[in-house]
């Protein structure tokens, strides 16, 4: 009885403390000016077990509370995303996530290798440090004021990345009973998944706005505040039930109420009681850090440290900006997701639980995440700077084509073809995907059992075991050749059927001008879809095949295509150049305006290069007197200045110092939004002197 009595005051208690502590670190870190999500570490550490501070708090009510944070952020995070903006996410960001974690795998596997840690031990090391934290980004970008089009990209991985994530959860629950794996578990999970998603926004589209609006409409917002929060928890517990994350379900949530219209009203009653919760989420991860552990085994949490910062950076930069969403976003994107969270923590669980790795690996992925976690404001913070230098440093032929490359994919995205063309793509798309199912399964199927296989050889032939497994290998190549030729195949003609999707080839008899650009953006796509062909196949394939061998064919394979990309920035290059030349000559000096009736014939002379708009500057533009690399043009906006024109002179591709004068034509490429951003900041009137 006294026990019963005691629970909801121990309860309190640790409530009060957890609350009590984070309040002081938060006002001292804001008192610093430093991140707040920091201070909630700090005080998860003060009341933890790891110090000799006489505050502990009880790690499984902490636990429940941090559970309730993760819900309600994910919740809030869906509000942010109706069903339609995510639909059109989805295919973009979903291909970045693939890209990203597939390389954060192969990198993971190849690192805990190094450390000589076990075959298992090393695929649940490619796998914890391969998903982002959801839960430390909504908070960091929440506290940097962090929104619009990289709120939306950053987001849009991470839904992807938390999907992955319980595909990966799946496999290694399955691996943990059984023993073993096979393909028709990830075909079954994947199926089920598919299927619970798909009744779920079914049934939610059709039930869950109405009512929302219904509710908002009786003006009660305790009402509203209640209603919400009990769709939220409702649709976590199903998702949980079902054996998925209860974040899915609550973002699921977000998004359906999203779709309402009446997510602002929402989000406003919700923000209080998701940021007490989710600062027990930020406490509860910092008590589960433990000093000891990082002096231990220091070097290997700080290798994976730069790890997970470095190849985050390097895959979700690659991954966003070949998808279209340019680079500078691109940049700050990577730089943002360097941290490992919830999911890692999950996974790390799941191999301790099941015996396939060691105690230390939990605390070092605990370690790895708080450090990472630390680091996460630093970081975005840091990216919008790193992706100013980087653009601002770019060789000019590479400079070149990242001003026009979104333009591109904007124009195959947009621009309608023929349904027997999309069926060509559709056609080329499945012969892929079997190429790579049947090349993946032979080699991993010829790897496992090349020991057995050379063995029995051995003993029916009485040759070498070293000259058996040589044969077994050379037969193997040359079995699986045929996937392998048709996977250049499909590659090479999705890339020539998408390029020309976005740059249609001139009629017959007529002069090509986009030729160059096309053959650019041809080998560009094909390096697109052979990187998401080719690293989820190392990331497959790399526990059955010797390191040696993979990393030469990597390194052969990015060396080749080094090679053949800059070949075709040359080209570019010079076609951009000679069109420049061509739009300064029909530019005469002493033309002051240039009309809207004559930028498609200047759009012809340099096709693919989006909206070409000539602006000229007035005498009281604030931009006077300024260079390029002040004003930052195509950082804030996108566009690029290809040519300037006066009656001094002209400039073709002028650079960052080129100093700005009243009169001066400036010739702009990009897309029409980026375009419209640039003619309202060049037209933007200075202020007049005071009297």
């Amino acid at each position: 009885m006294e026990h019963a009595m005691a629970s909801p005051y121990l309860f309190l208690q640790n409530l009060a403390m957890v609350l009590g502590v984070a309040g002081l670190t938060t006002l001292v870190f804001q008192k610093l000016h430093l991140p707040v999500v920091v201070g909630y570490l700090i005080a998860g550490i003060i009341v933890g077990p790891h110090l000799p501070i006489p505050l502990i708090a009880d790690k499984e009510i902490i636990r429940t509370l941090a559970e309730l944070g993760v819900i309600l952020l994910m919740f809030s995070i869906g509000l942010e995303f109706s069903i339609r903006r995510l639909i059109k996410l989805a295919p973009s960001t979903g291909f970045i996530a693939l890209l990203e974690c597939s390389l954060m795998i192969w990198i993971g596997y190849i690192t805990g290798q190094f450390f000589g840690w076990g075959e298992k031990e090393s695929i649940y090391l490619g796998t914890i440090v391969a998903i982002s934290s959801t839960t430390i980004i909504a908070k960091a970008f929440s506290e940097e004021g962090v929104k619009g089009k990289l709120s939306e990209l950053v987001y849009g991985i991470l839904i992807a990345e938390d999907l992955i994530a319980i595909l990966l959860l799946t496999i290694f629950s399955t691996m943990g009973r059984k023993g073993h794996f096979h393909v028709e578990e990830l075909l079954k999970a994947s199926l089920t998944l598919a299927h619970f998603l798909v009744f779920a926004l079914i049934i939610g589209i059709l039930v869950i706005p109405r009512l929302m609006k219904s509710i908002v409409r009786l003006n009660r917002p305790e009402t509203t505040l209640i209603t919400a929060i009990g769709l939220c928890f409702s649709m976590a517990l199903l998702a949980q039930k079902l054996g998925y994350s209860v974040a899915l379900g609550a973002f699921l949530a977000g998004a359906l109420i999203a779709e309402s219209g009446v997510e602002k009203i929402v989000e406003k009653l919700v923000e209080p009681v998701r940021d007490m919760f989710g600062a027990i989420f930020f406490v509860a991860v910092g008590m589960l850090f433990d000093p000891s552990i990082v002096i231990k085994h220091w070097l290997a949490i700080a290798i994976l440290v730069c790890v997970v910062i470095g190849g985050k950076f390097i895959g979700v930069t690659l991954g966003s900006f070949l998808t279209g969403f340019g680079l500078r976003p691109s940049v700050r994107a990577g730089l943002s997701l360097g941290q490992i969270g919830e999911f890692s923590f999950i996974l790390a669980g799941v191999g301790l639980a099941t015996g396939s790795t060691r105690n230390f690996l939990y605390g070092v992925t605990i370690a790895v995440s708080g450090i990472t976690t630390l680091l996460t404001p630093w970081l975005i913070r840091l990216s919008g700077p790193l992706a100013r230098f980087i653009d601002d440093h770019l060789p000019r032929s590479l400079h070149t084509f990242v001003s026009v490359y979104e333009t591109w994919i904007g124009q195959m995205r947009s621009r309608k073809v023929t349904s027997t063309t999309n069926a060509r793509i559709r056609h080329l798309v499945l012969l892929l995907g079997i190429d790579f199912s049947f090349l993946a399964g032979f080699t991993i199927g010829i790897s496992a059992s090349l020991n057995k296989l050379t063995n029995i050889l051995v003993s029916m032939t009485g040759l070498e075991a070293q000259m058996m497994k040589m044969a077994i290998i050379t037969a193997g190549i040359i079995l699986s050749s045929p996937f392998i030729l048709g996977i250049i195949r499909c590659v090479g003609g999705l890339g020539i059927l998408l390029a020309t999707k976005a740059l249609p080839a001139s009629k017959d008899g007529i002069i090509d001008l986009a030729h160059a650009p096309r053959k650019t953006l041809v080998i560009t796509l094909q390096l697109l879809i052979l990187a998401l062909v080719g690293i989820p196949f190392l990331a497959l394939t790399q526990p059955f095949i010797p390191l040696v061998f993979s990393l030469s064919l990597l390194l052969g394979s990015l060396i080749l295509i080094g090679f053949v990309f800059w070949k075709r920035l040359e080209d570019l290059q010079g076609h951009i150049k000679a069109g420049a030349q061509l739009v300064i000559e029909a530019l005469s000096p002493q033309q002051i305006q240039f009309h809207d009736q004559e930028q498609p014939s200047m759009e012809k002379m340099l096709p693919g290069l989006g909206a070409i708009t000539p602006i000229t500057l007035s005498e009281t533009s604030a931009v006077i007197g300024k260079t390029l690399g002040q004003i930052n043009l195509r950082g804030l906006t996108g566009a690029t200045v290809i040519a300037i024109s006066s009656k001094e002179g002209n400039n073709v591709f002028p650079s960052g110092n080129t100093v700005l004068y009243a009169g001066n034509i400036l010739t702009l490429t990009g897309s029409q939004e980026a375009i419209d951003l640039a003619r309202r900041i060049l037209e933007v009137k200075k202020h007049p002197l005071p009297m």
